[in-house]
């Protein structure tokens, strides 16, 4: 499994539920990050309003005490998905977003003064009357220039649209599922091919070219709703599905009669990112159950049994919804931030031997930050001479050409919170080679 560690660097209170989160993975705009939300309000008696909010971020890596500056927040519809465009478009970044009104919105990313940006709306297309727009996906991942997105929403329909040179165009509607289709994608290695997944428990397959009349495949091997789909944009015919069923399945798409593996994550699975760079690792939002990271190589191998996960993030306190990776690039592991409020006097501040658990009752109480180890159990008190806990400073090194240095951004529901953290791996290192010590052998315990 080698040595893995993952680090809180900052958390963020959107104050609404927080619901997607996307890294642009623009090259000039890989530190800029937005956030999504999704509020039900109910006033009286009369028909729930849902609201969202729009927050537009920049990460800056040398600063160590709070990297991640808002710099922007919109108060729009109720925010289902949000995608950027893998593309630019007009020479500008462009953002997907999908709303509680039926929409899918566009905007556009803009310089502003001192280094700075901002979004602003572009066009919005509506889906149809009352239903909620789910998902959406653009199919622009291997630089395909026909810019088409695809969206999922509340009745179970499927929209194909065009992006021209100043409107979105739907070019093709279907129903697809029974009841809400709860997310759709495009198979990045040939953007005529759709998948769906819906509330119906079937995962299906579409073909642009023959028309939406009937799917080119059923599959009904998850139990409960598909949440998720995402094709891997660096394997050819790779696909990952997750569903309520609390399942990750990874696919053949030329044989979705059963699964190249299922990997149980005790968790529904709301949301799977495949790494933008690296082929094996997949990135899993499991609502109940937090985030996790898994290595598919094996799998890709041609070997059968589940994916190993590499590592769990276990800071959220509520529905683990939003997840991604980031594109920027990582220099060394960051110093230890300075001793605060947050931190136990009895901790010594240094590179945590497990996950720094933050519990609290409401985003505003104080924290109460636990050492605990990968398998969520505590690692015991370890005395120094001068009465404190000591954790072990040891890290995967970046200087290891073998080691994965990677940033990602989460967010919960309930508790409304954003979370931006690093991972760090090095798969030919242990527990014992790095010289961890006595809590090292606690954590691995």
């Amino acid at each position: 499994m080698g040595l893995s560690r993952t680090r809180n660097l900052q958390v963020f209170d959107t104050e609404l539920s927080a619901d997607t989160v996307e890294w642009c993975p623009l090259p000039q705009y890989k530190h800029i990050l937005v956030c999504g939300t999704y509020q039900l309000q109910k006033d009286g008696d009369q028909n729930p309003s849902r609201i969202g909010r729009l927050y537009l971020f920049k990460f800056d890596q040398q600063s160590s005490l709070t990297p991640l500056t808002e710099i922007q927040r919109i108060d729009t519809p109720a925010i289902l998905d949000l995608k950027w465009c893998h593309t630019a478009v007009s020479e500008r970044p462009l953002l997907g977003m999908a709303t509680a009104g039926g929409e899918i919105q566009l905007h556009k990313l803009l310089d502003t003064q001192e280094s700075s940006c901002a979004l602003e709306w572009v066009l919005s297309t509506e889906l149809g009357p009352d239903r909620l727009a789910l998902s959406l996906d653009w199919s622009t991942r291997r630089g395909e220039s026909d810019t088409r997105v695809v969206s999922s929403d509340s009745t179970g329909a499927l929209t194909v649209l065009s992006l021209g040179e100043a409107s979105l165009t739907a070019i093709s509607q279907w129903k697809a599922h029974d009841f809400e289709a709860w997310i759709s994608a495009f198979s990045y290695w040939d953007t005529q091919l759709v998948y769906s997944g819906g509330d119906d428990c079937k995962l299906k397959g579409w073909d642009m070219r023959m028309g939406p009349s009937s799917p080119t495949f059923i599959s009904k091997r998850h139990s409960m709703g598909v949440c998720s789909i995402h094709s891997n944009p660096h394997r050819e015919h790779i696909v990952a599905s997750g569903s309520y069923d609390e399942n990750v399945l990874l696919w053949d798409g030329r044989n979705m009669r059963q699964p190249l593996s299922e990997t149980p994550v005790g968790g529904g699975v709301w949301r799977l990112k495949w790494h933008p760079v690296n082929e094996y690792l997949l990135l899993a939002a499991c609502m109940h159950n937090d985030f996790h990271i898994l290595n598919c190589q094996q799998t890709l191998d041609g070997n059968e049994g589940p994916c190993p996960i590499l590592a769990s993030y276990i800071l959220h306190n509520s529905l683990a919804y939003g997840a991604d990776w980031s594109w920027l690039p990582l220099s060394s592991p960051p110093p230890s931030p300075p001793q605060t409020e947050a931190t136990p006097a009895s901790v010594t501040p240094a590179e945590p031997e497990g996950h720094l658990r933050i519990q609290y009752e409401s985003p505003t109480a104080s924290f109460d930050v636990s050492l605990e180890d990968d398998c969520g159990h505590y690692i015991p008190d370890h005395a120094s001479p001068t009465g404190q806990r000591t954790i072990p400073a040891s890290a995967p090194s970046v200087e290891d050409p073998n080691s994965v240095s990677c940033l990602l951004a989460t967010c919960s529901f309930y508790d409304h919170m954003l979370h931006v953290w690093r991972w760090d791996w090095n798969p030919d290192k242990t527990e014992t080679e790095s010289g961890s010590g006595e809590a090292g052998s606690a954590s691995s315990s």
